[in-house]
């Protein structure tokens, strides 16, 4: 009735007390039993923008046999003072990635969702070349079936060697219209060989989007947005979920 793809990612909505601040992508990995929930770190805490809420809700199915039901589930950002989602730095920095453990315990018992799992992740760089067809799965601006509480999706290309950090940082690029709201989609790739333990969720998760590049240099009068986004490479969510 209705693709895993898009039951793997949640309509997210960041909050500072009772108050709605903004709202963004996220989507569920799995590893060793443990879910985690992912998205960008800029969603969790942004010091630049002054962003800084203190939970986040997901929209949650919660009957797989009618989409139309769905409950808001709250996760606190913070306990005891501190923050409770994990994020990465490599050489170049901070990586624009955050994932929290989602208690299983707490989800309704018929709650509906897919999972990624480190099956999902791409092994073979050589498999993805430039002008590589990709999806991105999210909410832009927050759009979305709001009957069924479904995402969109967006079609995408990789703009950059993939493989390649981009001007040394932990992303690739790719050439997809987005918008605000989308930060935080899975960025994946149609997977079509046989290899059975993706028969569920045909899909290979490539990376995290997280924003759009633009040129300091550009007039904004005469030149277009170059419509180019920043992706992080997903194998950052082996090191963010281990332990």
């Amino acid at each position: 009735m209705f693709e895993s793809i898009l039951l793997t990612v949640a309509r997210l909505a960041t909050f500072k007390h009772q108050r709605l601040l903004t709202n963004a992508t996220s989507f569920f990995f799995e590893r060793d039993r443990r879910l985690f929930l992912v998205t960008t770190r800029h969603v969790m805490f942004d010091e630049q923008s002054k962003h800084f809420p203190d939970r986040i809700e997901i929209e949650l199915h919660t009957d797989p046999h009618n989409m139309t039901r769905s409950i808001g589930f709250s996760v606190p950002l913070y306990r005891e003072g501190r923050s409770i989602w994990r994020q990465g730095m490599d050489t170049a920095g901070e990586i624009d990635v955050a994932v929290i453990e989602i208690e299983r315990s707490a989800l309704p018992m018929t709650a509906a969702y897919c999972a990624f799992t480190p099956k999902h992740l791409c092994g073979a760089l050589d498999r993805v070349e430039v002008g590589t067809s990709l999806l991105v799965v999210g909410f832009p601006l927050g759009f979305h079936d709001t009957v069924h509480h479904m995402p969109v999706v967006r079609h995408a290309v990789v703009a950059s060697s993939f493989g390649l950090r981009f001007q040394g940082n932990g992303y690739f690029l790719t050439d997809a219209r987005t918008h605000r709201g989308t930060s935080g989609a899975p960025v994946v790739m149609r997977e079509t060989g046989p290899d059975p333990t993706q028969c569920d969720l045909p899909w290979t998760l490539l990376g995290v989007h997280s924003a759009r590049l633009d040129v300091g240099s550009r007039d904004l009068k005469l030149d277009e947005a170059l419509g180019l986004n920043c992706a992080w490479y997903a194998d950052i969510l082996l090191t963010l979920t281990e332990g």
